[in-house]
């Protein structure tokens, strides 16, 4: 939408510049800790999600079940975002479905697999399987599905990088605990934070904006020392919870933020300003 050209501001409705009610939004990785959270804000504010993800996330249920509660079209579709032919699949699904795209929101990511695995001793698979889903599936996502809003009048695509694509982890974090952050996810995600500000350069013209979130420290029943741990290195001295990196999703695929493009939102509670 183009925004109404004027100096007023009586001549705005903002409330109803974060309606996202018509808007298509797909979302992968959906069936995720912050992906169901991205997914219920979505439909709260009238959006029809695309509710993407693995077989063995089961995503039409959800997708069922986030329709029923918001009165809302929402379809899930069995994605593995590492396939070409899996995304371009995908994108035949949208446009039979719904006819229209108007956001994309990556948020698929690996890392499990690698979570105990020290850097000298990766191999070259588990490398690759995290730079696969992360990096490529972005990628892909990007380009398969992207290339269609730059064709079609434009859309917001939102990317998710990592708290460790802006800093190093400090690994005085994960003492005394049984947790870890693989090298391969911090490479993985800066990839997807430069690749973010490319197509944001690259696709301006077209009208597709392209930002990014980057949530740090969800709560997903943490063991304790970890959440004690965690507090002492954060200003916010606590771990954050998926309904409150919700928020800002809402916002980057509004037209309430019409005029940002190429930004990376923190919502990591200050973790990167000491």
């Amino acid at each position: 939408m183009e925004p109404i050209r004027t100096t007023d501001p009586t001549q705005i409705n903002f409330r109803a510049k974060f309606e996202l009610t018509g808007k298509v939004i797909v979302i992968t990785g959906a069936c995720g800790l912050v992906g169901r959270a991205f997914c219920e804000a979505v439909a709260q504010f009238g959006g029809k999600v695309v509710v993407a993800d693995i077989a063995q996330a089961n995503p039409k249920a959800f997708a069922q079940q986030l329709s029923e509660r918001n009165n809302v079209q929402c379809e899930g579709f069995e994605l593995n975002v590492a396939e070409r032919k899996s995304v371009i699949a995908l994108r035949d699904f949208v446009f039979e479905t719904f006819h229209s795209l108007h956001g994309i929101v990556n948020a698929h990511q690996n890392k499990s697999h690698l979570v105990f695995e020290p850097f000298e001793s990766v191999s070259d698979d588990n490398w690759d399987t995290v730079m696969d889903v992360n990096l490529k599936g972005t990628f892909l996502m990007c380009q398969v599905l992207g290339s269609s809003l730059a064709e079609n009048g434009g859309g917001s695509i939102v990317n998710i990088p990592s708290t460790y694509s802006v800093v190093a982890p400090n690994q005085n974090l994960y003492k005394g605990t049984s947790l870890g952050c693989p090298a391969a996810y911090s490479a993985s995600k800066g990839g997807i934070d430069a690749l973010s500000r490319y197509l944001a350069s690259y696709w301006a013209a077209k009208k597709v904006r392209v930002n990014m979130i980057t949530p740090h420290g969800v709560w997903n029943n943490h063991e304790a020392q970890f959440e004690s741990n965690f507090a002492q290195f954060s200003p916010m001295q606590r771990l954050s919870y998926n309904h409150e990196v919700a928020s800002a999703l809402v916002y980057l695929l509004s037209d309430a933020s019409s005029y940002v493009t190429g930004d990376n939102m923190l919502v990591e509670g200050g973790w990167t300003v000491w």
